[in-house]
């Protein structure tokens, strides 16, 4: 079974620019063809997504380097509960053409597929590129490009490379450059032929996951101070990337590039002042505290979370905020950089209320949630919840 993305193309009115769906399906690639319902438009585009450490294997084939995943797998095993690595995998590096031909198979429109940055940049920095490395993503893209179906490439699913990892990773001011690079890289090599571009993919399990928690490599778990510097960090990174496509490439290539995000519906259950606040805040640390710097109207990080981690900050005893907001000049930077609003659902939650968390406590608040059990349930418990976009 090979799981992947409905990558649905459609238009936002109110945000006045198109919003790519990557709803989460799962298919049995050898029996199911996709069915075209005349319900679907005829520009609905119909998907799959893989990450490169979770298909491609072949961890130091060539000059790839270390990943912080292979890094997590092969120093820590007991990190993922059945010891498992990243370093066979599908084995998509050697057998990627019967890959694609089970997308052809299915009968699907486009690939969303990441890149690994160490494959392309062995050193982390771009000053020395792999020729095997862009060879073959090369070979991926010629392939599903034969079968006319069209090349989507995500710059980074998580598997920054532990050279960088090593210098701070998303810690450090300098990413905003390290990425840049590193895109420019990508955007030379593959732009020709790919017409769209997603920097990073799901920016709170990156930041939150990664260095607040130790749920996903790097593991650091460095409370939410972590978690708040890496967001400011990704989000520059991310406007710097933009940039160097809207300036350089999108020009003569004419592609797109943007931002996706996992979104959750978050639906009252009441119409109350306290209850649409709790959905507010939900949303807020949930996701939006990523997107709003891009898409708001004034720019920055949401006013009620910068508020409450102020708050929370000072009854910790810290002398200042854990999370200033980004400078004027910052806002302006970042502020509209994406063509599109890209959006991953898994899943739905019916919203209760709100609290303060308490000081000791590293939540900022408590938000009372549950789900309702008549909603259908997919094969995987992750994906349980409603499929509406509220």
């Amino acid at each position: 079974m090979q799981y992947g993305f409905l990558n649905v193309l459609v238009q936002h009115k109110a945000m006045k620019i198109p919003v790519l769906l990557l709803c989460s399906v799962a298919a049995l690639t050898c029996a199911v063809e996709v069915k075209r319902s005349r319900r679907f438009p005829k520009h609905f585009i119909f998907g799959t997504s893989t990450a490169a450490h979770q298909i491609e294997g072949a961890w130091d084939a060539d000059d790839k380097s270390e990943s912080i995943w292979d890094y997590l797998t092969h120093n820590n095993p007991g990190a993922i509960s059945d010891q498992s690595n990243g370093d066979i995998a599908c084995d998509s590096y050697h057998k990627y053409k019967r890959d694609v031909e089970m997308m052809r198979e299915l009968g699907i429109d486009s690939y969303r597929f990441s890149v690994a940055w160490s494959r392309i940049l062995p050193n982390g920095l771009a000053d020395r590129v792999s020729e095997a490395g862009i060879a073959y993503y090369n070979n991926v893209i010629d392939e599903v490009l034969k079968y006319n179906i069209q090349p989507m490439i995500t710059l980074y699913h998580w598997d920054l490379p532990q050279k960088l990892q090593d210098m701070g990773g998303f810690l450090n001011p300098l990413i905003v450059d390290w990425f840049a690079d590193y895109a420019r890289v990508v955007f030379d090599n593959f732009g020709d032929r790919v017409k769209t571009f997603i920097t990073f993919n799901e920016a709170a399990q990156v930041c939150h996951d990664g260095y607040g928690s130790v749920t996903k490599a790097p593991m650091l778990n460095i409370t939410d101070v972590g978690e708040f510097i890496c967001a400011k960090n990704l989000i520059l990174a991310h406007a710097k990337a933009y940039h160097v496509y809207n300036d350089e490439f999108k020009p003569v290539q004419g592609g797109s590039c943007g931002f996706a995000i996992a979104v959750g519906a978050a639906e009252p259950i009441a119409d109350s002042e306290e209850v649409l606040h709790a959905v507010e805040l939900f949303n807020q640390f949930q996701w939006a505290m990523y997107t709003d710097p891009i898409f708001s109207k004034d720019g920055g990080f949401p006013k009620e979370l910068l508020e409450l981690v102020a708050q929370k900050s000072a009854a910790q005893g810290y002398p200042r905020t854990k999370l200033s907001d980004f400078t004027e000049e910052e806002k302006a930077y970042i502020r509209g950089t994406s063509d599109f609003f890209g959006v991953n659902h898994y899943t739905g939650v019916i919203v209760t209320g709100w609290k303060l968390a308490a000081a000791s406590s590293m939540e900022y608040v408590e938000i009372g949630r549950t789900q309702d059990k008549d909603w259908p349930q997919a094969v995987s418990y992750w994906l349980r919840g409603t499929f509406r976009i509220l």
